[in-house]
């Protein structure tokens, strides 16, 4: 069981089936999943992508610089994390959205104290903006508020039920790992998060469960300890 967790939501899952833009019924559907997980007593963070609506590597094709494209998708996470605010206060769950860098009156400025206190009090904090800096995806982003935090564990929410060796999408044969290590996701290449985001959750350690987001339940249940998906450990 776990008490605080950080739960990473990729941008694409947000926009709904076109993976585009935002989605209502996506919002509202990931909102009511949250308000599952407070309405039982836990504490959950949130951390969202912005690939929905633009992402940093994708500034290289188009002519932008890799640190002004890094900036713009950290301005997309934080759109997203606006519209599940306003998502998650529409159904009555109390949500602040923090930003890595200085937008009031948009957003507060991400600190850990006053996060950790949004979440004792039975709200959801929702960090966006990653770490504030180029050079770093969402996932190192949401490791390092998990560490932060001392979340129990990290929750990424994806397409698939779990890690497999190969991509369960367009290969039959992919095989399934109920549990698996950071250094062994490193050495399989196998493309859960990022070498940082493996790094940092190994310091904690916090380890990180992978899972079908659109299962409904699935996120209050592995709260609960009931075994979902492929966790990742030390």
């Amino acid at each position: 069981m776990y008490k605080r967790v950080l739960l990473k939501l990729s941008g694409e899952s947000l926009g709904g089936p076109s993976r585009k833009g935002l989605d209502e019924a996506s919002l509202l559907k990931f909102a009511t999943e949250i308000k599952k997980v407070t309405d039982a007593g836990f504490q959950v963070a949130v951390v969202n992508g912005g690939g929905n609506i633009f992402r940093g590597l994708q500034g290289l094709d188009k002519g932008y610089d890799r640190v002004t494209g890094d900036r713009m998708g950290m301005l997309a996470t934080v759109i997203n994390s606006l519209a599940l605010a306003s998502a998650l206060r529409g159904i009555g769950v109390n949500s602040e959205v923090f930003t890595a860098t200085p937008m009031e009156p948009i957003a507060r400025l991400y600190d850990r104290d006053e996060a950790v206190k949004v979440l004792e009090n039975g709200g959801v904090a929702i960090i966006s903006g990653g770490t504030g800096n180029p050079y770093f995806s969402t996932d190192s982003g949401a490791a390092l508020r998990a560490l932060e935090l001392k979340a129990d564990a990290l929750l990424k929410g994806t397409r698939v039920d779990g890690v497999y060796n190969l991509n369960p999408e367009t290969n039959p044969e992919a095989v399934k790992y109920e549990e698996v290590t950071f250094d062994q996701c490193l050495s399989e290449h196998l493309k859960v998060m990022d070498a940082t985001a493996y790094s940092l959750c190994e310091q904690g350690p916090v380890p990180i469960i992978v899972f079908n987001i659109n299962t409904p339940g699935a996120i209050l249940d592995i709260i609960k300890g009931k075994k979902i998906g492929t966790i990742v450990h030390a």
